[in-house]
């Protein structure tokens, strides 16, 4: 299994200004001769030790992920980072982009719709594309998002086919060689994760998520979304003071992630849904505190009720991709 992140950030995308490009850009020769270096040929070792909110940053994109096998390929939110994978996908083998997709939403807020009307295949004569949700009203989200005056192209002008689906929550769904099961997640508006295995290898797919349940008896029949997984991806919008003063707002914090994971025994953990009002510096230190947490956290690991796991994770950036 293969997973490519196409958008990482919530709520919605960040580009970067001007005058920050030309600040990042300024401070990175500030950088490079103040730590004595004087080559060109330099350049690549220096920038390659920098953290990720000093050279490229974590990106602006919404969250759109690609998950794929041997035999399949599935697509999970439409953010604003849809657009850049149609871009890719109408390459195609052939470069006509023709085929068949498969698209799961896991609710209907802007930021995981707005790359949805830039998805080229959509455009593409001769294209199936299969939309799959729990939530029932599926079909009149595309009706409302293709009509004047949001987007002046009608849905039925759409050139592709499209079929709509709708998953039972709960119940596994096969695509070839991927199984796919919702499970709900802690979301004012009804919104639902998603457990993919292929292989042998578990993906959980846990955005938006406030994480009030922590507990294994308060996840109760959603706790499988959690339960032998390789690599877990799940909110981290707020730091924890940040999520106490937003409750209900829909968003977690990593240390909550963590605590899950450790407890689980999840191998990976990418944390996504980056703040769109932090910079890349903020989004750092979020991680920095995060850090801070899962070292407290294995100090204590003998003296826990609970069995606790070391795991690798990290915030993650977009067009990052991981293979299982």
């Amino acid at each position: 299994m293969h997973v490519k992140l196409w958008g990482t950030r919530g709520s919605l995308p960040t580009p970067q200004a001007p005058e920050q490009i030309e600040a990042r850009i300024k401070g990175l020769f500030q950088g490079f001769f103040a730590a004595g270096h004087q080559q060109a040929s330099e350049v690549d070792d220096y920038l390659a030790k920098l953290p990720a909110d000093r050279f490229g940053g974590y990106g602006g994109e919404t969250l759109c992920v690609e998950v794929s096998t041997s035999q399949q390929r599935l697509i999970i939110d439409g953010g604003s980072g849809m657009r850049s994978l149609g871009y890719e996908l109408a390459k195609g083998a052939s470069g006509h982009g023709q085929g068949e997709l498969h698209i799961l939403f896991t609710h209907f807020h802007w930021d995981h719709l707005s790359g949805l009307p830039f998805f080229l295949p959509l455009f593409i004569p001769g294209n199936k594309i299969h939309v799959y949700a729990v939530q029932p009203d599926l079909p009149e989200v595309f009706r409302t998002l293709f009509k004047k005056p949001y987007f002046p192209v009608p849905l039925e002008k759409i050139d592709a086919e499209i079929e709509y689906h709708q998953l039972m929550p709960r119940q596994p769904v096969t695509f070839d060689d991927l199984t796919v099961t919702p499970y709900q997640l802690d979301h004012p508006d009804p919104c639902w994760g998603y457990r993919f295995e292929a292989g042998g290898k578990v993906l959980s797919y846990c955005v938006d998520n406030e994480i009030q349940r922590v507990s294994r008896e308060d996840l109760g029949l959603d706790l499988p979304l959690y339960q032998n997984v390789d690599l877990m991806i799940i909110d981290a919008q707020y730091t924890l003071l940040e999520a106490t003063e937003k409750i209900n707002w829909g968003h977690g914090a990593a240390p909550d992630g963590l605590e899950i994971a450790m407890r689980e025994g999840i191998k990976q953990v990418l944390f996504v849904h980056h703040d769109p009002a932090a910079s890349d510096a903020k989004v750092a230190a979020a991680e920095w505190q995060a850090r801070c947490f899962y070292e407290k956290q294995l100090q204590m690991i003998h003296r826990s009720p609970h069995k606790l796991h070391e795991l690798t994770w990290s915030f993650a950036r977009d067009g990052m991709t991981i293979a299982l």
